[in-house]
């Protein structure tokens, strides 16, 4: 065989593999990259592709000149990856990872190629190569895009709390004892602050289980069940995910007992949430004035004791919740038997007044507030499906009788309860799904609303509808009439719902410390304003966004943005965009080009996606923000990713056979807003929330996704911040890595904070129920969770001892194992 025919193929058949695998991603970058370049995106890929080519050929043919063209393509790789990334860890991963594996393989085939290179060489290459793979792969062990803790740390400071006034006496819910956790924020303030001290930066890393108590009540689709449990004198109370109402003995989590309110799977709305329960303790005079009306009732027969009728104590502390088929059910603290006083015998339709109302389009998945005696509620209206979707109408009822006091009905707003006879509440008005905050000071109560039904089209809604849509607003519970209201997003499209509590503090001021509230918001956003007038006490600017999309004329040619603190990241680039590979980031690189995207409020589109970063989960959602009043920091955990979304339109909808869900014969689960038909408006929606790609199934845009942040309430300033969650329970191809390198995942769930200085939270999709230290960010101790710890911790002491309690009931939207845990954290006994 001559030598010119010798060196036509290559001499080891892993040269003729490795040309193959460099030609075709020589053909996927020069073909990718030729698309990218025709959009305005970077040529690297079209000038890689080339090199690729020519180096692939060359292998083939067994030449050592393909060794030096795919080392000129490594080279410049290297160099833009500089350019492109500096020191941005995460942004080399995809861009030089494949290149130097590819590189390591052919440095080692050098000695068979036509101008052989000394195996002591070709070695040497490899080792070297295969030392930036180790210490590449080693770095991301170490946490990336931190920002530590500089400076002193603020000093504490007078705490905040409400204060008793003659007409509204202190409910267990307004200031716990220090060992309690009465409200779902642990207080009326929703601060989420315990003032128990036994846990300590020094002592966190003996933490135990103390107990474990299941629930037994997991839905087979749509479960997290979101729930944080209360804790008064010794029992704990919680709902579990289809509302049964259950009790624990707070010493060892057993259980005392159990209210099932039958809930069908049918009626569980997006999930199957119960976030929390409502103590209210009726006051005396209110109890006296129920019980001789309950006696007269009776009409209890002569010389027979009325007491043995019906006895003075029962009801008399009540745990009340709402229920994912739309009723408010009251029962007796001490036995879970109904309040045979509280509408009827012990529930309340809500549903009343609201027309045809399918089932699993009005729930109530978190806590009611209860505040001057008075129960008010909102409800989830099921998104997405129709535009005269049942209404979002507050409703108010008196805590102890169950009867209307006032339904809220923003449209209506001369009413002031039920509709009359043949009407019903207004449809499709915006609603309010996540948790309000009472101020039984001012009776007040702050109800951070969302959108009307059909979030994504805005050209059917009333005057009433865009002015209280996306705001937070304050209700006087006497009057069921708006005080005031701030509204952070004008005429939404973008599903940026006030998803937060709002928290209750006291802000200091040149003139003195003022009754404030702190309002976290989905855009990221936080605003403190003045309770009793909805006033900012913070700075704010209205700026220039972008206008256009299918209604240009509903756009708003500016919206407020926040200068006191955003937990919002700058726009994204194509830079930006990430995969496992430099494969997936290109298409990722093209799907950001071909996009609508002209940064924060960018308009939903129906000739193309358009992209919503942040996406519908924030920032801050319904986990909220945690408040240490002592010291004046906030901590915030939150979720950095976008959404890639396309409106579709009504016909093409329909032709897919996208159906509201009461049309859909078998429940195919996915995440909100994926193929929501919206009824009675021009397009249907499409989100891929996250935006990511459906075969690696990772996320287009580069790590981290999820952070943790601790604020200066005095300030504003970012005090330090960190990616938040591992990548334990992510990977390609939905594959748990198992791998603990602090990626930032998403996260569901707020934090509590203690006054030793101690953070706890759960939240990211790593299944671990974390300690962190209050002052630097740093974890100190973690458990690993049966299931996914999507729900606010709580933290409570009896005995003797301090217990911090997390739900473990995984998520189906945040793909994290389901589960019907409730677990006690303790320190060892003596």
């Amino acid at each position: 065989m001559s030598t010119t025919t010798q060196t036509r193929r290559p001499r080891h058949w892993l040269v003729a593999v490795l040309a193959i695998v460099i030609l075709l991603l020589g053909v996927v970058f020069t073909a990718g990259g030729a698309w990218l370049a025709s959009l305005g995106g970077s040529w690297y890929y079209v000038l890689a592709g080339v090199g690729l080519l020519i180096s692939g050929v060359q292998l083939w043919r067994g030449r050592y000149s393909g060794a030096l063209w795919f080392a000129l393509v490594f080279v410049g790789t290297l160099l833009w990856t500089w350019w492109e990334s500096g020191s941005n860890y995460w942004r080399w991963v995809p861009r030089l990872g494949l290149i130097v594996a590819i590189g390591f393989v052919l440095s080692l085939l050098l000695p068979t190629l036509d101008r052989p290179v000394s195996r002591k060489v070709s070695r040497g290459i490899a080792g070297v190569l295969a030392l930036v793979f180790v210490a590449a792969f080693t770095l991301a062990f170490v946490p990336h895009g931190v920002t530590e803790a500089q400076g002193a740390f603020p000093e504490p400071m007078t705490s905040t709390g409400l204060a008793p006034t003659a007409d509204a006496p202190l409910q267990p819910a307004d200031r716990p004892v220090d060992g309690d956790w009465a409200a779902y924020g642990r207080n009326n303030a929703a601060t989420r602050f315990s003032p128990l001290q036994q846990i300590t930066p020094d002592n966190v890393a003996k933490l135990e289980q103390a107990w474990l108590f299941r629930t037994g009540d997991l839905p087979e689709k749509r479960w997290g069940a979101e729930t944080t449990p209360l804790k008064v004198g010794d029992s704990l109370y919680l709902c579990t995910a289809r509302n049964q109402l259950v009790a624990l003995n707070a010493a060892d989590g057993t259980e005392r007992w159990r209210y099932d309110p039958k809930i069908k799977d049918k009626s569980i709305p997006y999930t199957a949430a119960c976030r929390g329960v409502s103590y209210y303790e009726v006051p005396a005079t209110a109890q006296d004035a129920a019980f001789n009306d309950v006696a007269a009732d009776l009409a209890v027969p002569s010389g027979v004791p009325v007491l043995t009728q019906v006895p003075r104590g029962a009801c008399a502390a009540r745990i009340i919740e709402g229920t994912l088929d739309g009723r408010l059910i009251a029962v007796d603290a001490a036995t879970g038997k109904p309040c045979a006083g509280f509408g009827n015998n012990g529930q309340v339709d809500i549903t009343v007044g609201m027309g045809d109302s399918p089932a699993g389009y009005v729930s109530i998945t978190s806590p009611p507030a209860i505040v001057q005696g008075v129960i008010v509620t909102g409800h989830q209206v099921l998104d997405g499906q129709r535009r005269d979707a049942p209404s979002g109408v507050i409703q108010a009822y008196d805590a102890v009788t169950g009867k209307l006091r006032w339904a809220w009905d923003m449209v209506r707003p001369e009413r002031n309860g039920a509709p009359p006879p043949g009407e019903t509440y207004t449809r499709g008005t915006p609603n309010m799904w996540t948790t309000a905050t009472g101020d039984d000071e001012l009776g007040l109560v702050y109800l951070p609303m969302g959108n009307s039904a059909g979030d994504y089209w805005s050209g059917s809604r009333t005057e009433n509808e865009n002015r209280y849509a996306t705001s937070l607003v304050a209700i006087d519970v006497n009057t069921g009439k708006p005080a005031w209201h701030f509204q952070a997003v004008r005429k939404d499209v973008w599903d940026y719902d006030m998803g937060s509590q709002a928290t209750l503090i006291d802000y200091p001021t040149a003139a003195g410390k003022v009754p404030a509230l702190l309002l976290p918001t989905k855009q990221g956003d936080m605003y403190i304003l003045d309770r009793r007038t909805g006033k900012l006490l913070t700075p704010a600017e209205e700026r220039k966004v972008p206008t256009g999309g299918v209604e240009p004329e509903q756009r708003s040619p500016t919206q407020l943005f926040s200068l006191y603190h955003t937990l919002r990241k700058p726009d994204l680039t194509e830079r930006d965009m990430w995969g496992m590979t430099p494969i997936d980031q290109l298409v990722c690189r093209i799907q950001f080009r071909e996009a609508s995207y002209e940064g924060f409020y960018t308009p939903p589109t129906a000739d193309r996606h358009s992209i919503e970063y942040p996406g519908y989960n924030g920032g801050s959602d319904w986990g909220s923000v945690a408040v240490d009043p002592r010291r004046g920091v906030i901590v915030a955990n939150y979720n950095d990713m976008p959404n890639y979304n396309r409106l579709v339109p009504r016909e093409k909808a329909d032709k897919l056979g996208w159906l509201p869900r009461e049309d859909v014969t078998a429940d195919k689960g996915g995440a909100e807003g994926a193929g929501d038909p919206q009824v009675g408006t021009p397009y249907a929606i499409d989100v891929n929330a996250g935006w990511r790609l459906p075969f690696t199934k990772l996320l287009c845009k580069q790590p981290p996704y999820g952070g943790i942040r601790a604020v200066d309430l005095r300030t504003g300033k970012t005090l330090w911040d960190r990616p938040f969650g591992s990548a334990r329970g992510n990977g390609p191809f939905g594959i748990r890595s198992g791998l603990p390198i602090e990626i930032g995942t998403p996260n569901n769930g707020g934090s509590v904070v203690t006054a030793s200085g101690l953070i706890f939270i759960a939240a990211a999709t790593d299944d671990l129920l974390r300690a962190i230290d209050l002052k630097t960010g740093r974890e100190l101790w973690h458990a690993k969770l049966p299931a996914g710890g999507q729900a606010n911790p709580m933290i409570y002491e009896f005995g003797g001892r301090q217990y911090v309690v997390i739900m473990a009931g995984g998520h189906h939207f945040m793909e994290t194992p389901a589960g019907d845990y409730v677990i006690a954290y303790a320190l060892p006994k003596g």
